[in-house]
């Protein structure tokens, strides 16, 4: 299992958001390039970014942080927020991220992210999609989870049946600290054997790690917070 410490950025601070609310946010002392240094130090060798002012204005803000992040840092780093035009996605890659995560245009522009995933190669490109749990149906949220597409992740997975990675986010555990929705990550990998999943939501303890049986984890306030230490998690996702 690939972890992935997470950090997400405001105005070149890293914050994080409860739920995806705005409003509610806490802002923590590391800069960027100091996290990603602690995360590579601890043997980490991805990291996951999100550029939240990106995703909020639908156009990249801290593009040009991240990509001078990118150039000074040994970690592989997935990407994501505000990413809505091919030239976006191509000069980030270009600048030496390694994966470009889509979430709202997944939903809105199918058709435009299986241009890219077959420009760029499945590889490079994440599936982000957010949902919210509705009669044990996984419903796609989007535009920042203020919006219930309508459509299930099964739905969603169908329009894009290229995709390689999919990183799944079930709101209602997001920066709560409850653990994953376990059921949900198992249906998906039952349902979807295409897709590496990447859970992300929840991970509040080594005891959620040793129960996922995900491609990857997304692990964010668990770690700023101090609940868990990166070199633990690293040392038990790699037995």
């Amino acid at each position: 299992m690939i972890i992935y410490p997470a950090m997400d950025l405001m105005g070149g601070r890293v914050v994080r958001l409860r739920q995806g609310r705005f409003d509610d946010q806490t802002v923590y002392p590391d800069n960027p390039a100091a996290a990603l240094e602690s995360f590579a130090s601890a043997g980490a060798t991805w990291a996951h970014i999100v550029d939240l002012d990106g995703a909020r204005a639908k156009e990249p803000v801290q593009h040009a942080v991240i990509a001078t992040l990118a150039t000074s840092t040994p970690l592989k780093l997935q990407v994501g927020g505000g990413f809505r035009t091919r030239e976006q996605v191509a000069a980030m890659l270009e600048a030496g991220v390694e994966r470009v995560v889509v979430g709202s245009l997944a939903v809105k522009a199918p058709a435009l992210v299986g241009e890219w995933l077959h420009e760029f190669g499945a590889d490079r490109i994440v599936l982000s999609l957010d949902v919210r749990m509705s009669d044990k149906i996984p419903i796609v949220a989007v535009s920042g989870w203020t919006e219930a597409s309508g459509l299930s992740l099964w739905d969603v997975a169908a329009l894009l049946p290229s995709a390689k990675h999919l990183l799944l986010t079930d709101i209602g555990r997001d920066g709560m600290l409850e653990g994953p929705n376990f059921a949900l990550l198992e249906e998906t990998a039952e349902r979807l054997p295409h897709l590496r999943i990447q859970a992300s939501g929840g991970v509040s303890s080594l005891a959620d790690i040793a129960r996922l049986h995900t491609d990857g984890a997304i692990i964010g306030k668990a770690l700023w917070e101090g609940r868990i230490r990166l070199e633990e998690v690293l040392s038990l996702a790699r037995a």
